[in-house]
């Protein structure tokens, strides 16, 4: 099947009208669901259906969490869906979906509860998965609720011989011991066998924090709910570990990691390097380097300086990046929450018109200067801290990263992928370290990783094209993708690619094989 799509598979500059190499379309799901949750154990794939029309007939009007056991890889094409039954199912050409759990199941997943135990909401917005193995048949599937304030369950699973999959009790992990958490969104699973789970928190501006007047506060009003008092932003923000994941499993925000808007980590072979994206606009590119393997509490946190190797307003399918890393701190666990006390009991009726109850702009800059007593603007205002330092705070809509660990471990994939669901704005604007030409339908790149784990190059290796602002669906070319959010790295190097967009009628999910021709 041809298909039509930017694609730059070294830093070898191509034109726009490329053919795509490698990408086949293998399943969609229902109208207005996203793809996430994409996770591989064995033959298996887990991905979710991210909040569906509720308005649709048949099973798939909830959210849903499933998995395709005994994957069939060389199936080839999955359809664009042309009629009500496949616009409003789960098809894929990789094998039978079956339907895990769906939110509110057994009156337990996907609902968020207050500390007190009051129900504040029943979730449809499943994202992260990661089986964690108790035996060669069972373990415990963790799943993200992508909520403000955000969930996670705990399912026992068990597979059967034939490839089915049977679920057992299902509980909601307590957060209330660290403040609970904001926007759980994607997710790993790090080296020693623990979920990450990433803490989208979309405040740029920390001001805005307890201002009555902010437009989304009732957000934060919800979170005070949970809680039982106004919260302390800089609880939140973090990489939250689940450490004992088969026993009783307990939240850990790992801190070091600097706060941000975070759509994932994902640890280093090493066991000590993580990558971090932060979604939104005008975001950095963050890593951790840990001081000790297997150990997140303690570290120094970097953020990436790029250099564009193409002329400004360049095709976005055709720019490479070199990139070199910012230093900006260290620090532990227990520095860091003795920084964050600094701001609680600090509520709406503290806040004051043009002014900030929290980190000022000035502090920011007097830290970059070197003039700070300590490092918390690193830490508790990483985003702002990146820019200060100089390092290229443009990325638009910087979504899921990821890797294969054992084959980048053992080096027949040194390559890690990001996905940039659009290239827009601080990134087409004219101005800075990142200038290309608009690209509404996203690009997925590549990152080689050299033998300590470390990248220097990032270069566009799948692009969206064919962008129709007027058209009344499909937006975006159906022959290619459309905003890229989730991605998995398979062990022999494919690359599997979730969409979160409007710009498909429904959403797909995409392997791309490099080198190969469609």
């Amino acid at each position: 099947m041809k298909k039509t799509i930017a694609v730059l598979l070294a830093a070898t500059a191509m034109t726009s009208a490329a053919q795509a190499e490698g990408l086949t379309r293998i399943a969609t799901v229902p109208l207005d669901g996203e793809i996430t949750g994409l996770f591989q154990h064995g033959t298996d794939l887990f991905f979710n259906v991210q909040h569906p029309s509720d308005a649709l007939n048949g099973k798939f009007n909830k959210a849903t969490v499933g998995v395709v056991s005994n994957v069939n890889w060389e199936a080839g094409v999955s359809a664009v869906p042309a009629d009500e039954e496949t616009k409003s199912s789960v098809v894929t050409s990789l094998g039978d979906y079956q339907v895990l759990i769906q939110e509110g199941d057994k009156g337990v997943a996907g609902i968020i509860k207050s500390v007190a135990g009051e129900e504040l909401m029943i979730s449809n917005d499943p994202d992260f998965n990661g089986f964690i193995p108790t035996a060669d048949n069972a373990g415990f599937l963790f799943t993200n609720w992508e909520n403000r304030p955000g969930g996670m369950s705990r399912a026992a699973v068990t597979r059967a011989e034939n490839g089915e999959w049977s679920v057992g009790d299902i509980e909601m992990v307590d957060f209330s011991k660290v403040g609970g958490t904001w926007v759980n969104c994607f997710g790993t699973v790090s080296p020693w066998g623990t979920p990450l789970t990433s803490e989208e928190l979309y405040f740029d501006e920390t001001a805005e924090w307890n201002d009555p007047e902010y437009k989304e506060i009732e957000d934060n009003k919800m979170l005070a709910s949970y809680l039982g008092h106004y919260p302390n932003p800089y609880n939140y923000g973090f990489i939250v570990e689940i450490t004992d994941p088969a026993g009783t499993p307990t939240p850990v925000k790992r801190t070091a990691l600097g706060r941000m808007s975070h759509e994932n980590s994902v640890v280093m072979p090493d066991n000590k390097t993580a990558y971090t994206t932060s979604d939104g606009t005008g975001q950095p590119f963050f890593k951790f380097v840990a001081d000790a393997e297997g150990d997140l509490s303690v570290g120094t946190l970097y953020a990436a300086k790029l250099t564009q190797l193409a002329d400004k307003g360049a095709e976005a399918a055709t720019t490479a990046f070199d990139v070199e890393w910012i230093e900006l701190g260290h620090a532990s666990q227990d520095e860091i929450a003795g920084w964050v006390a600094d701001y609680d009991g600090i509520t709406l009726e503290d806040h004051k018109a043009g002014e900030t109850n929290y980190i000022t702009d000035a502090q920011v800059a007097e830290w970059a200067e070197g003039k700070a007593a300590d490092n918390r603007v690193a830490f508790l205002e990483s985003i702002k801290a990146a820019a200060a330092k100089g390092a290229t705070a443009e990325f638009r809509k910087m979504e899921g990263v990821n890797i294969n660990y054992e084959a980048a471990k053992d080096g027949s994939v040194p390559f890690m992928y990001v996905a940039m669901s659009e290239v827009s704005k601080t990134m087409s604007d004219g101005e800075g370290d990142i200038d290309v030409a608009e690209n509404k339908c996203g690009v997925v790149y590549e990152m080689e990783l050299d033998a300590s784990f470390n990248v220097a190059k990032m270069v566009p290796v799948v692009a969206g094209h064919g962008y129709d602002k007027d058209a009344a669906v499909n937006q975006c070319s159906v022959d290619g993708i459309s905003n890229p959010d989730n991605i998995l790295v398979r062990a022999n190097g494919q690359v599997v690619i979730g969409e979160d967009t409007g710009n498909h009628e429904n959403n797909a999910l995409w392997l791309w094989t490099k080198g190969q021709q469609s």
